[in-house]
């Protein structure tokens, strides 16, 4: 997906050079809040106070590949100006480290009672790549338009994060790496219980956490809901274009581990000389090709029969979550953020476009008998057409589809939603992959959104990001901005398609879902 890369806000604590970017922060005297660990100061954005780089969990470099700790104590006032390190990765995403727990809060006061709903966002970027330092992520829109509590996280991603380290070392469970494959999600149920226990302060409602993100960030969220330790910690979910349903089996896990120390230059046997190794060096070894599927390396969520007992959603939804309200969010043009880049896709004929349109999928079908298909259902259909469309339906949705299918099996506190609404500013992308980031955070004028500041492109983000809020409210999304969403089920599969005419479809194309159903989707990884 999109790289994110991190705004670095100007440090002080008074006053910023009028007419720079974040200008506004000029306003007022600096607020200061007080955590369980000590007193940070922020900045005052467009009446919105602004803390960000708060310390959650001590520096992982001294607990690699194990779980995090909280922070010793402080006793100054720490300035909470910048954005903190993001994990060590593989991107450009600047400003990383091994000591990377910090989160940022947004909040309309300080300390008043005012029990606001908290919305607390993990980012995306696979299990691999990202911050929660995007522009996108900014959350002054949010509580201006909601009276909310906005919170972005950073946390260990890839090998830091996840990986079979406990498989090789600790067949058995237990021992210092037993948790490895989890110790990613680990670090966003630390910073939970940070919001837990400091978010009063800020304004929020500790009893009223709604936790969203998007594709590796839902991906995460779906697999807190199949982990026992994440009880209690957030009462809401929203998943956007986070598709798993399946975590990476322990064998597969402990595979790719050995194959990442062969890379090393170290066996199974001399594994724990993995805290020694330099973080570059770790970093330079995720280039390499994956042991399993195509494409690099492969690390994120571990089945390990302990922090993570089973599938996020197989063999079905996980009935300890069943009680928590979710909304599950695809958009229409998914596969386009991965395809679309390559100018070939856009003239392919019907002699070539099977062969371009095999390698997209994840289930596993004829690739010519789906165009011949396509071709007879929607003969208005170019090459073109049939490629971006089959693309997202066998790619970028089954999983989506599961994940509702089996929670509306277990009540009806299950909503879905497809973004239609597609880039005014790069047609050619249409409702791609991440587009709906921007809108939900009511941020079409942020740097890299590509909604453009248009009324249609505000008009969308206003239901959308409305939408949201109400869900963090009360736990249910309808509210005056919008026709009424009914909760999925497997009759009428009622989705709310948000567009420039954002209306309720029953089974949007479902013709499609038929087709690729018939397939069983793993995701990738597993």
């Amino acid at each position: 997906m999109p790289t994110r890369r991190t705004v670095i806000a100007t440090a002080g604590t008074a006053a910023l050079v009028a007419g720079l970017p974040g200008a506004g922060w000029a306003e007022g005297a600096a607020p200061i809040a007080t955590t369980k660990h000590g007193r940070v100061r922020g900045a005052v954005d467009q009446g919105i106070k602004v803390f960000k780089g708060v310390r959650y969990g001590a520096d992982t470099s001294t607990r690699r590949f194990q779980p995090a700790v909280a922070p010793e104590a402080w006793t100054e006032v720490r300035d909470a100006l910048e954005y903190g390190a993001a994990s060590p990765q593989k991107s450009e995403e600047p400003n990383q480290s091994e000591d990377c727990l910090f989160l940022n809060v947004w909040t309309p006061e300080l300390r008043d009672g005012g029990k606001r709903p908290v919305m607390v966002y993990v980012h995306g970027g696979a299990h691999a790549n990202g911050s929660g330092s995007s522009p996108l992520y900014d959350g002054v829109a949010l509580c201006k338009r909601g009276d909310v509590v906005v919170v972005t996280l950073n946390h260990r991603l890839n090998v830091f994060g996840y990986n079979g380290l406990g498989q090789l070392l600790s067949p058995h469970g237990g021992g210092a790496y037993g948790a490895s494959g989890s110790v990613g999600n680990l670090d966003l149920l630390l910073a939970l219980r940070w919001v837990r226990d400091n978010i009063a302060e800020f304004g929020g409602d500790p009893g009223n956490v709604m936790v969203f993100g998007q594709s590796g960030g839902g991906a995460k969220l779906v697999t807190l809901m199949a982990m026992p330790s994440a009880a209690g910690l957030y009462h809401k979910v929203i998943t956007m274009s986070g598709q798993h349903v399946t975590a990476m089996g322990p064998q597969h896990a402990a595979l790719r581990m050995r194959v990442f120390l062969d890379r090393l230059g170290l066996t199974p046997e001399r594994a724990g000389e993995l805290a020694a190794v330099p973080t570059a060096k770790l970093v330079e070894a995720l280039s390499m090709d994956d042991p399993i599927e195509k494409g690099g390396i492969t690390f994120w969520s571990v089945m390990d029969h302990d922090t993570l007992p089973r599938h996020p959603f197989v063999p079905d939804a996980p009935a300890e979550s069943a009680h928590i309200p979710m909304i599950i969010g695809n958009t229409h043009d998914e596969a386009r953020a991965f395809t679309a880049g390559d100018a070939r896709n856009f003239s392919l004929t019907w002699d070539t476009v099977a062969a371009k349109l095999a390698p997209e999928f994840v289930v596993d079908l004829n690739a010519q008998y789906v165009v011949d298909w396509y071709r007879r259902q929607f003969p208005q259909m170019s090459p073109v057409d049939v490629f971006f469309a089959a693309a997202t339906c066998g790619r970028s949705r089954p999983g989506h589809l599961i994940q509702a299918q089996e929670r509306a099996r277990l009540g009806d506190k299950t909503w879905m939603y497809q973004l239609d609404f597609g880039s005014p500013v790069d047609p050619k992308l249409g409702a791609y992959h991440s587009f709906d980031i921007a809108l939900a955070f009511d941020n079409c004028h942020q740097p890299t959104s590509k909604t453009g500041t248009g009324p249609e492109a505000r008009a969308v983000a206003a239901k959308m990001s409305e939408t949201f809020i109400a869900f963090a409210r009360t736990g249910n999304p309808n509210s005056a901005a919008i026709p009424e969403w009914k909760p999925y089920d497997l009759q009428t599969r009622p989705t709310m398609v948000f567009d420039v005419e954002t209306r309720s479809v029953d089974d949007p194309r479902a013709e499609e879902r038929k087709l690729f159903q018939v397939a069983p989707f793993l995701k990738q990884g597993t």
